[in-house]
């Protein structure tokens, strides 16, 4: 199992470019199943998350190609398969937005229940019981998804609780369902909008993506089309925090900071000077992080997927703070791992309170899921010694090319073989 070596103490400074935006990819990915013209898609981000979600489709039939500017040709129109099999699934829980467009188009699949990073319960009924207000047949037996239905047929939704995938995959299925689809309580995530963007690009018919309440009106059918997927703004995030913990400057491309404002206004909080420009982000600091409290939510609230990096930047700050969990029950594994280099951190309930610390030291340190390991390599950043990461395949999953960034901005890591 591969590992990184991290020698810490190292200034981060300089500019890089984004990734394409995993979150968004997936769906994306996925939507190419309502459509049997093919599907053009720019800018994925290679990941094993994207990986894995190719070859799901492949095990069903579809066909992926690369053309000479990288960018990847999919076509549902072979598919012949509608189960998504566990030796697949098991690894990634956004497999389960195949369902919707499978039983959309097909009238069928057979999805095994997802894996994917343990940070607590992110339960399917919200996908479920949607499906069935839609008209479809649900059974769960064997691990496995059963959902079939003629044709999908409009319907007035309102989800018990804000789910981002919930939302995808039945506003996915809604595109080629009989009339109308009214989702309501619905996730507001800027991936939102940019699947409805490639869905109405595909002939589909979405109104209201990014606020509370989306209007489906149901097509025949979706045609071909191409786009580019937007930057990853997870992975621009954990980037300015590095920066700060490092008490670096660097310039960060190829983002849009609307999508980071409740990041950016934590890390002005903490001491940062940022200049946003069109499509970058410039962060300088130049002195101990003051420390900052932090409730996460939903967008446009402070995005789950950045709590555990701010962790590290309240471990390492000039007093006392507090994070509090709202959206999942399991998410500060990671705390245990950064006390091991010397953080003073106590989680009670949803809450971890910080007590600021004026030095880390290096050590070895296991990740449990991918924004933990975001985390435990920031830490070994801003650490005395040397810090070795073990089970990076979590980081593998969601980050491109991290060690190979971080090093480029002045940071030295070491990936070390199995």
């Amino acid at each position: 199992m591969e590992k990184l070596l991290i020698k810490g103490g190292n200034r981060l400074s300089g500019s890089i470019s984004c990734s394409g935006a995993k979150n968004a990819a997936l769906p994306m990915i996925a939507a190419t199943i309502l459509s049997d013209e093919d599907i053009t898609l720019r800018n994925l981000p290679y990941l094993q998350d994207i990986t894995t979600m190719f070859e799901l489709l492949g095990s069903m039939g579809a066909k992926i190609t690369l053309d000479e500017s990288m960018n990847f040709i999919i076509s549902s129109s072979s598919i012949h398969d509608t189960e998504a099999r566990y030796e697949l699934v098991k690894t990634m829980r956004a497999s389960i937005l195949v369902l919707g467009p499978l039983v959309a188009r097909f009238g069928k699949a057979k999805i095994a229940l997802p894996g994917g990073c343990a940070i607590g319960s992110r339960p399917v009924n919200f996908h479920l019981d949607a499906l069935e207000k839609l008209g479809a047949k649900i059974s769960l037996e064997n691990g496995y998804i059963e959902a079939t239905s003629s044709r999908l047929k409009g319907a007035d939704i309102n989800f018990d609780g804000i789910t981002v995938t919930g939302t995808e995959n039945i506003m996915m299925a809604a595109c080629l369902a009989e009339g109308r689809t009214r989702l309501t309580n619905v996730a507001r995530e800027p991936e939102i909008e940019d699947l409805a963007d490639l869905l109405n690009l595909m002939g589909a018919k979405v109104q209201g993506a990014g606020t509370d309440e989306i209007i489906i009106d149901g097509v025949e059918s979706l045609k071909g089309t191409s786009y580019d997927i937007p930057a990853d703004r997870i992975e621009a995030g954990t980037y300015l925090v590095a920066a700060a913990v490092t008490q670096g400057d660097i310039k960060i491309n190829g983002i849009s900071s609307e999508r980071l404002i409740s990041v950016i206004d934590r890390l002005q909080d903490a001491g940062a000077d940022i200049e946003l420009g069109i499509d970058s982000i410039k962060l300088s600091m130049n002195k101990i992080p003051t420390p900052v409290d932090i409730t996460t939510a939903p967008f446009p609230g402070f995005p789950t997927d950045m709590q555990a990096q701010f962790s590290v930047l309240n471990a390492i700050s000039s007093g006392k703070s507090s994070i509090n969990e709202t959206v999942f029950e399991n998410r500060f594994m990671h705390v245990q791992e950064l006390n091991r280099m010397g953080c003073n951190i106590l989680v009670s309930g949803n809450t971890a309170n910080f007590v600021g610390v004026s030095k880390l030291s290096g050590a070895p340190v296991m990740a449990t899921d991918l924004r933990a390991s975001a985390s435990l390599i920031l830490a070994g950043l801003c650490a005395e010694g040397e810090t070795v990461v073990d089970r990076i395949y979590h980081i593998d999953r969601g980050y491109e090319r991290i060690e190979e960034k971080l090093n480029y901005l002045g940071a030295d890591i070491t990936r070390l073989p199995n």
